[in-house]
């Protein structure tokens, strides 16, 4: 390459590189907020620990009252599962440490370690309710005060449904399927306090055995949630990702100028963080510094493109040199 090829390119390179600093300063603020994903997830388990607790303490009020031992049994439930919060809190506390020499990724695969605890808890509540429904077949329960523990069973029903629609809202903004999991573990439990609910008007019509079919549905209901969210924790697991993802990955990369295509996409979650690696061809004839710069170029725009973005590798490519990977070709 000859002094004035060299020389060529400088203008474009400049104006690169202003345009860069140019819209570095106008989004700076965007990539402040869009970083400290972990910090959103924190705030969502503690509003939603407050939420369920303060529902939970509602309907203790109204166990004392009734002296309802279906109530009661709800309200453990309820105050048991809000608990649930406190694992993924911890996990979301373990991702905002930095990264070391051990584990060189950090630690947001910790969300994903509770998101699996979380769907074994819709597990066990489905197994509860199945098991109790089936029990009061043949123990029927009287209950007293049935006004009173339809009230309480609403009560838990809106309770969770609200932390529940909260949660999921939060954990679709930040890409966390363990938030996703802990919504519809919220989501099973204000089902169970709709059976109270249905158990309190049958009583009420004196018909016994509503309560424990009401039950049984719930549980199939709950069976369908736990399907729901454990096939989503086993992809996380396994790195499956929507290919509507890639996608918006391969487009994003040839909008930057100087990407003549795209190959080898590939991208992951690691709790709630995307990683993103692809391979970009640019002409072969342009400096080492310009075709690293034009990288540079393609990770900025993908981390504006998925705020959830953890890093962007990108490999740069000679367009059209087909001995570019024959050197380590045989080892894939």
């Amino acid at each position: 390459m000859s002094a004035n090829d060299h020389e060529h390119p400088e203008p474009t390179s400049r104006w690169r590189r202003l345009t860069h600093f140019l819209r570095h300063e106008h989004d700076h603020s965007h990539e402040e907020t869009a970083r400290d994903l972990g910090a959103e997830g924190i705030r969502a388990t503690k509003i939603s620990l407050l939420g369920l607790g303060a529902t939970a303490l509602l309907q203790s009020v109204l166990v004392v009252i009734t002296g309802s031992v279906a109530l009661l049994s709800d309200t453990i439930h309820n105050f048991t599962d809000a608990l649930t919060a406190i694992p993924l809190w911890i996990a979301f506390a373990l991702g905002r440490r930095p990264h070391n020499r051990r584990y060189t990724y950090g630690y947001h695969r910790a969300e994903d370690l509770a998101g699996v605890v979380i769907v074994i808890a819709i597990g066990l509540s489905a197994g509860g309710v199945a098991w109790e429904s089936i029990r009061r077949f043949s123990e029927p329960r009287v209950l007293d005060f049935p006004g009173w523990v339809i009230a309480a069973g609403v009560i838990g029903a809106l309770g969770n449904e609200l932390v529940a629609r909260y949660r999921r809202r939060v954990g679709l903004r930040i890409g966390s399927a363990a938030l996703v999991a802990d919504a519809d573990h919220a989501r099973a439990d204000a089902l169970t306090s709709l059976a109270v609910v249905v158990a309190g008007i049958g009583a009420v019509v004196g018909l016994q055995w509503v309560d424990p079919v009401a039950g049984l549905g719930v549980s199939v209901m709950i069976l369908r949630l736990l399907w729901t969210s454990s096939r989503s924790m086993l992809d996380r697991l396994m790195d499956a990702i929507d290919p509507e993802v890639v996608d918006r990955i391969e487009s994003k990369a040839l909008e930057t100028e100087g990407v003549e295509a795209v190959a080898d996409i590939r991208a992951r979650h690691q709790g709630h963080l995307l990683l993103i690696t692809l391979c970009i061809s640019v002409d072969p004839e342009i400096t080492m510094a310009q075709g690293h710069e034009i990288a540079h170029e393609v990770e900025h725009g993908l981390l504006h493109e998925f705020p959830n973005a953890g890093e962007a590798v990108v490999h740069v490519d000679p367009v059209g040199d087909e001995r570019a990977h024959n050197v380590a070709a045989h080892h894939r």
